[in-house]
C-alpha cells in the first residue's frame, strides 16, 4: 500500500452518487463520492456509516431533524437510522463503512450501485 492523495483521487471522476473505493482495512472500506441533489431515504440495519465532508456543505436529513455537516467535519449515522443525504451544491465526501454496507441500504433505487469502482 502506498500513500493515497485524496484530492488526486477526487480528480479522477466526475459522476455523482457513485462512490469510488480507495482503500480497505479491518473489514471496512474507504470510499469517496461527489454528490449533488437529493439521495433516497434509506437505512443500514447492521452498520454505522461515517460521512466526512471534504468540500462543501452536506445536509443529512433524518426523519425528525436535519444535521448540517460542514467542510472538515464528519457525522456518523448509527445503524438502523433512516437518513437521506442532500447536497444543494456539489459536495465531496469520504465515507467509512463496513464492507457489507449496501449503497442504498434497505432500498433499491435507480441510483443504487451494486459494486464500487476501485480507483
Amino acid at each position: 500500500m502506498s500513500v493515497v492523495n485524496i484530492q488526486e483521487k477526487f480528480n479522477l471522476f466526475e459522476d455523482y452518487w457513485s462512490p469510488k473505493k480507495i482503500g480497505e482495512l479491518n473489514g471496512q472500506q474507504i470510499l469517496l463520492a461527489k454528490i449533488k441533489g437529493e439521495f433516497v431515504f434509506h437505512k443500514h440495519d447492521h452498520e454505522d456509516e461515517l460521512f466526512m465532508v471534504k468540500k462543501g456543505v452536506l445536509e443529512m436529513h433524518l426523519r425528525d431533524e436535519i444535521i448540517t455537516i460542514n467542510e472538515g467535519e464528519f457525522y456518523i449515522v448509527p445503524k438502523g437510522v433512516e437518513h437521506k443525504p442532500v447536497a444543494k451544491e456539489e459536495v465531496h465526501i469520504l465515507l467509512f463503512e463496513p464492507l457489507s454496507t449496501k449503497h442504498t441500504g434497505d432500498v433499491v433505487a435507480d441510483i443504487t450501485v451494486e459494486t464500487y469502482e476501485e480507483i
